[in-house]
């Protein structure tokens, strides 16, 4: 937040008093917001507790462990929410947060609990007919105005982004050397805390079910994909290229923050299983060495080559922007990357006449050496290095390619008595 034009010098006061002026009036339009809103909001916290917290424990409908389980601090909330109100009306705004920020810890319990408040909830709608039917009647009164219990217990959730807001707005419009300024930064710091932490379950509980879904998806019990600290990252359909010339087969990943798992598709017969996939194999990305292989794909797709530390996997897909995004997050999964470029290779003889291009190590290759027999024999295949000779150093016969291999029409025009095949 950059406050440099309040100490402008004095050539330019005219527009800094200008300034100043229009900033005090987006600060008393956002004071005025504040009140208004935090008004309505300690009436729906009211509601909350007068017509459910209060009569509920009074009639013993729920009984306390699950009454605070739904409810939470919901009580103490509209407690030092009225107090902030009355300093919010006293155009105390500053001293207002102040006194409030030290309560947030009512705050952090609630959010906390809220993902185990909306489970209790939905149990007891389900199971307790008498409490159904109480719901029912309080959220039929005119105060309620249609609103349902759910919608109002997610109110204190809301309210804390909105107070993020709101005294950022007051902090960027409030002059450094105004009284107030010091009390909204430290108030926008504390409140940032709660508003972060309120982000952090959202997405701890998205991720929770979106793993429990991949569990459904998977046949049988075996692979267990619910664990602590694991982060469900993405999935879809990939290609796996085979180590043998067959055809490439399309396989299902699931990708999280510290496996590969790569599964197959069940029959769509079989009675219970035919919407699951089969999982084949679990692969842990801590051992895992990406390299990104480039080429005659690269407008097309791509191909991506995993090394785990006792498989390889070649991958394939036919979209180059989901294959760039399934590398970039195999690379942030601590993983070893490396990128692998064929144009880059060295040739294996060097280009005739040009110094600057390396040459090849000699190669051993076995060579069969085809001599001419006796006519009406065939010719005799002989084979090099000898018998009794390192073995280690031939390799499987490789065809030659370039001008290195003679034809047997030139072989046999230069009185030699022996071919390279």
């Amino acid at each position: 937040m950059s406050l440099d034009v309040w100490n402008v010098g004095p050539v330019a006061g005219g527009s800094v008093q200008q300034q100043r002026e229009r900033w005090d009036r987006k600060r008393g339009r956002t004071s005025c917001e504040l009140v208004r809103t935090e008004q309505k909001y300690c009436l729906s916290l009211e509601l909350v507790v007068t017509y459910f917290v209060e009569i509920l424990k009074a009639k013993g409908t729920l009984k306390q462990d699950i009454r605070e389980s739904i409810f939470s601090s919901i009580t103490s909330i509209h407690s030092v929410n009225q107090a902030l109100l009355a300093d919010l009306e006293g155009g105390r705004v500053g001293l207002g947060f102040e006194r409030f920020c030290p309560n947030l810890n009512y705050y952090y319990t609630y959010v906390d609990n809220f993902q185990k408040a909306s489970r209790v909830l939905q149990v007891q709608l389900k199971k307790n007919k008498a409490f159904r039917r109480f719901k029912k009647l309080q959220e039929s009164r005119p105060e309620f105005r249609a609103s349902k219990l759910e919608e109002l217990l997610q109110l204190p959730l809301q309210r804390i982004q909105q107070y993020k807001h709101f005294l950022r707005d007051l902090a960027e419009n409030t002059s450094p050397d105004h009284p107030e300024f010091q009390q909204l930064s430290r108030a926008v710091k504390a409140i940032s805390g709660v508003a972060q932490r309120i982000q952090d379950n959202g997405r701890s509980q998205e991720n929770l079910l979106q793993l429990q879904r991949v569990q459904k998806l998977l046949k049988g019990r075996k692979t267990k994909v619910l664990a602590p600290g694991r982060w469900y990252i993405r999935e879809g359909w990939l290609k796996v290229v085979p180590t043998k010339g067959t055809e490439a087969k399309p396989k299902m990943f699931f990708l999280f923050s510290d496996i590969l798992l790569l599964t197959t598709p069940c029959s769509s017969l079989h009675p219970t299983n035919g919407d699951k996939f089969a999982c084949q194999r679990v692969y842990p990305l801590r051992e895992c060495t990406v390299d990104k292989v480039f080429g005659h794909t690269r407008s097309q797709g791509g191909l991506i080559s995993l090394t785990f530390a006792r498989d390889k996997l070649l991958l394939m897909s036919g979209d180059q922007e989901d294959m760039t995004s399934s590398i970039g997050q195999l690379m942030s999964r601590n993983t070893v990357v490396h990128r692998r470029d064929d144009l880059c290779r060295k040739p294996l003889r060097s280009a005739q006449g040009d110094p600057n291009t390396p040459s090849a190590p000699p190669h051993t290759r076995k060579r069969v050496l085809v001599t001419a027999g006796p006519r009406g024999r065939g010719a005799t295949p002989l084979v090099w290095p000898p018998a009794g000779s390192d073995p280690a150093g031939a390799s499987k016969r490789m065809k030659l390619s370039g001008g290195a291999v003679e034809s047997p029409q030139e072989a046999a025009g230069a009185g030699s008595g022996c071919v390279i095949l």
